[in-house]
């Protein structure tokens, strides 16, 4: 502090002010943690779009993924698209305005996706499809996806009853309980079903209807189809959800589930493999939901510019009846 009194030279006051500024700067310097960039602490900042959450299966993917993101250490910032396509379009264009380093999503759909992809293209954030597939000609608006072969599953339900139906000497009649129309699975587990079958002419599709892969869209659905058909043998859901809601209509008909009528699910989430278990379902083709850990090694690889496969499957498997019995006590989701 300066004495009452003292004269100060121009060139002295100069040199108090610099010093001043000097150390202000030096304080700012040594006060800070985040970087170059404004508010960045070098974290991988992860934008995902989430379907909504329709399912069993969904609440878990999208609990694997936020564990997976805390333990990677990688900032996620997470939308419910509440499955609308134009929900996730926004979403996506605001984690560009945001510039985070990656996006990844899983589409509601398959088709439409290719403006707002550009646009994260033209940002130069790579993008990664989780779960489900786009129908884009243009590959380079993605890096990768990773998810369930959605076509094998349902050729594996189709074989499955092919097998067991393999002494029928008359019609088969099969009522299918669709995914959400438009969307990979729904397309995909569809076409896999109906490749298997065909390989026995008796296995007929008399009826199919999308029940949004929910339990309220399966047991309406499965009401139609109970009033409109007379004869039903086989009922095929594209998810476990959906045959649960038809469990509810195929009783309420006075049939009895798993034996009057026998039902295909696809996924394995803990209630259908208790359903199955119980002796209500007769078969589930796996598809994991558990695809957090594997996102965060691709997120992080795409972020250091790493060359990724294509294509990341996950590895799964089928169940019966007595199978899910031995699976259901480590069971994790």
């Amino acid at each position: 502090m300066l004495k009452t009194g003292t004269t100060i030279t121009r060139r002295g006051l100069g040199a108090i002010l610099a010093a001043g500024l000097l150390a202000t700067g030096l304080a700012a310097c040594g006060n800070s943690d985040t970087g170059s960039e404004g508010g960045d602490d070098g974290k991988i900042v992860l934008g995902f779009s989430q379907v909504g959450a329709e399912s069993g299966w969904r609440t878990a993917n999208t609990n694997s993924i936020k564990e997976s993101a805390a333990a990677a250490g990688i900032e996620l910032k997470f939308d419910d698209a509440q499955q609308k396509q134009e929900n996730q379009i926004k979403a996506i264009r605001n984690f560009i305005q945001q510039k985070v380093d990656v996006i990844a999503f899983s589409p509601v759909v398959e088709s439409g996706w290719d403006t707002v992809l550009k646009e994260a293209k033209d940002a130069k954030i790579p993008v990664i499809l989780t779960d489900r597939a786009v129908d884009s000609a243009d590959k380079s608006l993605y890096k990768t996806f990773i998810g369930s072969d959605f076509v094998k599953e349902g050729r594996l339900a189709g074989e499955w009853l092919v097998e067991q139906k393999k002494t029928a000497t008359g019609p088969v009649n099969i009522v299918e309980l669709q995914g959400t129309t438009g969307s990979a699975p729904a397309n995909d587990r569809k076409k896999g079903f109906a490749e298997a079958i065909a390989a026995n002419p008796n296995l007929k599709v008399v009826a199919s209807q999308s029940g949004d892969f929910t339990r309220a869209g399966g047991k309406q659905v499965m009401e139609q189809f109970l009033k409109a058909n007379p004869k039903i043998d086989v009922l095929f859901a594209h998810n476990d959800d959906m045959g649960l809601g038809a469990l509810e209509a195929i009783t309420a008909a006075g049939k009895v589930p798993g034996k009057d009528i026998t039902i295909i699910t696809i996924d394995a989430v803990k209630d259908g493999m208790q359903a199955l278990a119980d002796g209500k379902f007769n078969f589930i083709a796996e598809c994991s939901p558990l695809l957090g850990d594997q996102l965060m090694e691709l997120v992080k690889k795409v972020k250091a510019g790493e060359t990724v496969p294509a294509r990341v499957e996950t590895q799964e498997t089928t169940f019966t009846q007595e199978q899910a019995k031995a699976a259901l006590p480590t069971r994790k989701y």
